[in-house]
């Protein structure tokens, strides 16, 4: 199945198996930690040298997803490029290609720890946006119907490999990191379960997205 439907706030959203989280009433394609430049600001920092291809593959995907839904507007949940160094020297092909993206549609950068200021591309820059009563905000805050990342989670079912997830509940969405080079923080992680009710679900990203009770993982 290429979506899973959640209900939040009194809408209905689409968790997309790609990674990214589809409002259709709205028009809303939101999507979160794209950690652009990863491989360029650990060069940058004296760290290994990567291949720098995980920004192309990121902006790829986003394309894909773009096509796929054809949103009015679209939300970035913070972390969107590795570091503000990272969104300055985006290479001027990749930022053609955002251009090209952004172009026609309203385009939202929530600010994230990664990148809390902001940045010299199109779109409005803001720490928080609310829609119809959902906030859009980085991290997660407690008892608001909100949609946040910030925390890569990811999960496994017996006989899988780990893959990135949605976390949900009639409160919150955490979004899965949607960038090419991320790691992610498993489902078990105090920290994760603190954030969500006892009813909560996973929904495990790849070729399908995947519904499993969060208490089950």
């Amino acid at each position: 199945m290429s979506h899973h439907v959640l209900k939040l706030g009194g809408h209905a959203l689409q968790a997309r198996a790609d990674g990214s989280l589809f409002w259709p009433a709205a028009g809303v394609l939101c999507v979160s930690d794209l950690h652009l430049g990863k491989s360029e600001r650990i060069a940058r920092r004296g760290g290994g040298l990567l291949p720098p291809y995980e920004t192309r593959e990121t902006l790829a995907r986003l394309d894909s997803a773009i096509a796929a839904t054809a949103p009015r507007h679209v939300i970035c949940l913070g972390d969107s490029f590795d570091d503000l160094d990272a969104a300055t020297d985006l290479p001027e092909d990749m930022r053609l290609h955002l251009s090209r993206l952004q172009a026609g549609r309203d385009w939202t950068w929530i600010e994230g720890n990664h990148d809390p200021g902001p940045v010299a591309l199109g779109g409005s820059h803001l720490a928080e946006l609310v829609l119809n009563g959902l906030h859009f905000r980085h991290i997660a805050t407690p008892d608001r119907p909100e949609v946040s990342g910030h925390y890569h989670p990811k999960a496994r079912v017996p006989g899988t490999a780990a893959r990135p997830c949605f976390l949900a509940d009639e409160n919150r969405v955490i979004l899965p990191a949607f960038g090419a080079y991320t790691g992610g923080l498993r489902v078990t992680a105090p920290i994760l379960r603190d954030r969500m009710a006892a009813d909560a679900i996973a929904v495990l990203t790849g070729r399908r997205a995947v519904a499993v009770p969060l208490a089950a993982l």
